[in-house]
């Protein structure tokens, strides 16, 4: 099994290029009974009720993009993807301009272009800061390989989201071809701390209404976190699955959420997880324990033991996404989303969603209803 079998046509008139005024306004493409049910995401509270956990992923997008310059005047483009623990990296401390801090943060980033860059460089945005000093300056080390390096960053005061704040962008996916006006509208508006290199883009349909009527319907929301990594932006090169290696993602699910979960589908309830990052979330802590770092790579066949629905938005050909929702879905996928794309359905990260239930079977599940 590769990437060839999760391709499909996607027309570029296909793929939202900027969000809806209402968030809750994208359609709803209902798969979970024996027919499909053209919806909208406001209708969702009335397709959960008491019993049910609705889960959602709060993490936040870094503005983590850095567009700099290199000392010999050539650009270079810096997106931060997650902090590397120093001892971990077993990195040479590099040498560093006097004017700043002198620890610096650690981080694994995409740079482009890698190749070309020597260890040590140091990069800095256009322009000096206040009193004449600059205010961020992000030094490339250790080669990682895909144009993936470690780059030590050091602000003029060590605080390093206002510097991302004054210096960075939004990390858009590449697709997007148009200027997001209101950044915000690349945020979930239940995003807590700014960690991750990418939205989990599902829970952007989400309002805090329709939230509050869930809950008014019986159903519990829940939260985790989930640091959106390298394999949103990163493309299945290899010809088989078996070869492919999912990069490692941060999590963190409460124990008591874990338990509300189990709880809850002991005694006949469903967990409806928001989006693929909540799945990949949820699946690692029932399988490594509440918090970590995760590469679990959900393919066919995969025992879920978590969840039961999921809300999702329509994803690349050939990505692991895809991968994931046959692993939950099974082969009907491939009609829904030709079914989509017939009716109009807007594609990608601003567009529509599907709720789908999964169709695997495991034993004890069956018991336990």
């Amino acid at each position: 099994m590769g990437p060839d079998d999760f391709d499909y046509d996607l027309p570029a008139s296909a793929i939202a290029q900027e969000p809806l005024a209402d968030r809750s306004a994208a359609r709803l493409l209902d798969a979970t009974g024996p027919s499909v049910v053209h919806r909208t995401v406001r209708d969702l509270p009335s397709l959960l009720g008491p019993g049910d956990i609705l889960v959602l992923n709060n993490t936040r997008v870094l503005p983590a993009r850095l567009r700099l310059r290199r000392p010999t005047g050539g650009t270079a483009e810096v997106l931060l993807l997650h902090p590397v623990d120093d001892h971990r990296a077993q990195q040479p401390d590099l040498q560093q301009p006097a004017h700043l801090r002198q620890d610096g943060h650690l981080w694994e980033a995409l740079v482009r272009p890698s190749r070309r860059l020597p260890d040590g460089v140091v990069l800095t945005p256009d322009g000096p800061d206040v009193e004449g000093l600059v205010g961020l300056a992000v030094e490339v080390g250790v080669d990682l390989g895909e144009g993936r390096r470690h780059v030590r960053i050091r602000t003029g005061d060590g605080d390093l989201e206002a510097a991302l704040d004054r210096y960075g962008e939004m990390p858009l996916p590449p697709y997007l071809t148009t200027v997001l006006a209101d950044p915000e509208r690349y945020q979930t508006v239940f995003s807590d701390r700014p960690a991750s290199a990418a939205a989990p883009t599902a829970g952007l349909h989400l309002t805090e209404d329709v939230l509050e009527r869930c809950r008014s319907a019986g159903a519990r929301v829940e939260h985790l976190e989930l640091v959106v990594g390298l394999d949103t932006f990163r493309p299945v090169t290899v010809g088989d699955f078996d070869d492919h290696r999912m990069h490692h993602e941060r999590y963190q699910v409460a124990p008591e959420v874990i338990e509300a979960c189990l709880a809850a589908r002991r005694n006949g309830g469903r967990v409806v997880a928001t989006g693929t990052t909540t799945v990949r979330a949820l699946e690692s802590a029932a399988r490594f324990g509440p918090a970590g770092s995760t590469d679990l790579f959900i393919r066919p066949p995969f025992e879920f033991q978590m969840v039961d629905a999921l809300m999702t938005n329509f994803h690349l050909p050939r990505s692991t996404l895809l991968v994931m929702l046959e692993a939950f879905a099974g082969t009907r996928w491939r009609d829904l989303y030709r079914g989509a794309l017939d009716d109009g359905y807007r594609f990608l990260s601003f567009g529509d969603a599907m709720l789908v239930a999964r169709t695997a079977t495991d034993p004890q599940r069956e018991t336990d209803r």
